[in-house]
């Protein structure tokens, strides 16, 4: 199957338990390769895909604990081929989705020289990315900074590669220009459940239902929601809704703890039982 197609079946396997997919996010390299790798490896157990962070400096859509965990990964040494590695290690277990800026993905051959890349270099460098991706074994990626109208390269990359290129939507989105990310979106579309940065959140927003709703009522894809989920009974709330759940900050707060692996592995399950009951 194509990554695209696998994050299809994930969804549909899931669909037919009667629950929402569980998408816990992951910072690549933190706190450190060895503790990395354990940590994914009881993603790879519980979770039915998995969000996998290239540590980037200038994290523009996260909050102080995935940035923070982002320089840490980056002091220690991290990079996007950290993230390869990674993904290689538990892909044929668990569909990986990239969440990764597009500074990155322009970068990545090299630095962008004044002016910026034509139209030319923009299809090289986000084919050479998907072509490091499809050979990690990934199903596609999350670039959150890249707006609608300057992503046609990269989907056209993608979509060669097999690759699902993920769009988001905001509570701040109109709605005529959510239909047209929905019409363009592969693999899933990701609602952002509130205004601001990740970071986990006392309360989800009271209107989050009705963003879902008019998100599926306008999605041939399945509709996933991020951002402000920290404890299970939220990602239970949530999957009553959503085809999708995905958990950052909560989980990258626990693989900052001394038994890391252990403190994700417990909390993935929990959330995953919620899930299955709620």
């Amino acid at each position: 199957m194509t990554g695209s197609e696998r994050i299809a079946a994930a969804f549909e396997a899931t669909r037919e338990e009667g629950r929402a997919a569980l998408m816990p996010y992951m910072m690549a390299g933190y706190p450190d390769r060895g503790t990395s790798r354990a940590v994914a490896r009881e993603y790879a157990e519980s979770a039915d895909l998995v969000e996998l962070g290239i540590p980037f400096s200038d994290p523009l859509a996260d909050g102080p604990t995935i940035h923070a965990a982002a320089t840490a990964a980056l002091k220690a040494g991290a990079s996007m081929d950290t993230a390869m590695e990674l993904c290689r290690e538990i892909a044929d277990r668990v569909p990986v989705v990239f969440m990764v800026y597009a500074n990155m993905l322009l970068a990545a051959d090299g630095p962008i020289r004044q002016g910026g890349l034509d139209v030319s270099a923009r299809r090289q460098a986000f084919g050479g990315f998907a072509r490091r991706a499809l050979e990690a074994g990934a199903c596609g990626a999350i670039v959150p900074d890249l707006p609608l109208e300057e992503a046609e390269e990269a989907r056209e990359a993608f979509d060669g590669a097999g690759l699902a290129l993920v769009p988001l939507v905001a509570p701040t989105t109109p709605a005529e220009r959510r239909a047209r990310i929905c019409a363009a979106a592969r693999g899933f579309v990701y609602v952002v459940s509130t205004v601001g940065t990740t970071g986990e959140r006392e309360e989800l927003p009271a209107e989050l239902a009705d963003l879902v709703a008019a998100t599926k009522g306008e999605s041939e894809v399945p509709v996933a929601v991020g951002f402000g989920i920290g404890t299970s009974a939220q990602a239970a709330q949530v999957g009553e809704v959503a085809d999708g759940v995905i958990v950052g900050s909560r989980l990258v707060r626990a693989a900052g703890e001394a038994d890391a692996a252990a403190a994700v592995g417990s909390f993935l399950r929990e959330t995953r039982d919620a899930l299955a009951s709620g």
